[in-house]
């Protein structure tokens, strides 16, 4: 599956003499980070957030949660979500995900999301004694609940020298 190149545009709110972040930079940023934050509402209206482990492939992020997990209680209700990753520093890149959240039912695509995991967290995901050992056998046996969130909107805010804030339409 082709990823999106999306509509690339500075804003405002950037330094003079910014540029705009390279969508590639994003996308590398983006498959690279080891915790993403996904903020979803609940029923009523509030907000949650949790930290998750996600893998970026194929011009999208997955993840995947227990189906009684709050996150897929309101991922039920509003499929509406934001995933962000960066640092906690005045430096780096942070990047900023609003897109639609999907479960995923096809073996092969689940096939493909287990198999990035296991390449991108290694040890924490092989048995016996791994964080997550098993995970990946249960994801390819559909037995873990997985989400593709593909982006609708993104938002890159590069610091250092110079601060930028760019906006990615998909």
């Amino acid at each position: 599956m082709a990823e999106l190149e999306p509509g690339t545009e500075l804003t405002a709110f950037s330094s003079p003499n910014a540029v705009p972040t390279e969508w590639s930079r994003a996308r590398a940023t983006l498959a690279k980070a080891e915790l993403y934050w996904l903020s979803t509402v609940r029923p009523d209206g509030r907000p949650h957030v949790t930290p998750l482990l996600g893998v970026w492939l194929e011009g999208a992020l997955y993840f995947c949660t227990g189906p009684d997990e709050r996150k897929a209680k309101n991922l039920r209700e509003n499929h509406h979500c934001v995933v962000t990753t960066g640092h906690n520093t005045l430096e780096g890149l942070d990047i900023v995900i609003e897109g639609t959240a999907e479960t995923v039912s096809d073996d092969a695509e689940l096939v493909r999301v287990a198999d990035t995991y296991e390449s991108k967290y290694g040890s924490h995901f092989a048995a016996p004694r791994g964080t997550w050992a098993g995970l990946g056998d249960a994801i390819r046996r559909s037995e873990a609940l997985v989400y593709r969130v593909t982006p609708v909107t993104g938002f890159g805010f590069g610091k250092g020298e110079l601060f930028s804030e760019t906006r990615w339409r998909f």
